[in-house]
């Protein structure tokens, strides 16, 4: 398996940088709003000087209140500015991938996804315009969807290799109403990366890989990409280094079926 990127703050490098350093670990950097409002040039550089192991990076959009497939365009504009902005970072620390969030909601918008569709495809273009023209992938989460088909139809109407799906394990374990298999047969030709948890159904509690009731044998053999950028989202370092081991069992396993 390729050596797996780890979901962490911008705002807590630092905090865990002598962990970072030791294990040489590869990092998915997470740039919230308000970290974007405050981020310098100087602290970009501060962080390069720091990661002097040189490690692969993506990134994780913000999200919060922010909407890419809105009907208000004001709403839309400001969801833009932010994406921008993170795509402003891209261009200096050149990130892999970046994950965004669909922003979906099916009662949001009344069950009418073509709605969602229309603007989301308006907001899409050009963030894709500019990221391809860094070399850098767009890779759109599932959240709370609770079957695939919205998703599928984006990557349709956007039609392009370098724009896919970064496919979260937690979220579908939690909302999900359809099999996997049937997540799979829709967005595994689209799937650039991999958020790894796990929960037991309950709530969203980013447990370690394997330790909750997500079917993590079952996914790993159903997974095409197995190239795919894979990035833990447990949320301590113990977490952190338990599904890293978790991982390396599961797909051996699979790797072996």
């Amino acid at each position: 398996m390729i050596a797996p990127h780890v979901h962490i703050p911008f705002s807590r490098i630092s905090e865990h940088l002598e962990l970072i350093r030791d294990r040489c670990l590869n990092l998915e950097i997470y740039f919230a709003g308000d970290a974007l409002d405050m981020i310098t040039p100087a602290d970009l550089k501060k962080m390069q000087k720091e990661l002097d192991h040189k490690p692969s990076l993506s990134f994780h959009a913000p999200f919060m209140d922010l909407s890419p497939g809105a009907v208000d365009s004001l709403v839309r504009k400001a969801t833009l500015k932010r994406l921008n902005q993170v795509l402003d970072i891209a261009a200096i620390l050149e990130p892999k991938a970046i994950v965004f969030h669909s922003g979906y909601e099916k009662w949001r918008y009344a069950l009418k996804m073509d709605w969602w569709l229309e603007k989301s495809l308006l907001t899409w273009q050009p963030v894709y315009e500019r990221a391809a023209s860094m070399g850098v992938k767009i890779a759109v989460e599932n959240i709370f969807e609770d079957e695939p088909s919205n998703l599928r139809m984006l990557m349709e109407g956007m039609n392009s290799i370098n724009f896919g799906i970064c496919f979260d394990t937690g979220h579908c374990n939690l909302f999900s109403k359809v099999r996997l298999e049937d997540w799979m047969e829709a967005l595994n030709p689209y799937i650039l990366e991999l958020h790894l948890h796990d929960n037991d159904k309950t709530s969203d509690q980013h447990l370690p890989v394997g330790e909750g009731t997500f079917d993590f044998g079952k996914f790993f053999y159903l997974l095409k990409n197995k190239d795919c950028i894979h990035t833990i989202e447990a949320h301590s370092p113990e977490n952190v280094i338990r599904s890293m081991e978790n991982i390396l069992r599961f797909t051996t396993s699979s790797a072996g079926s």
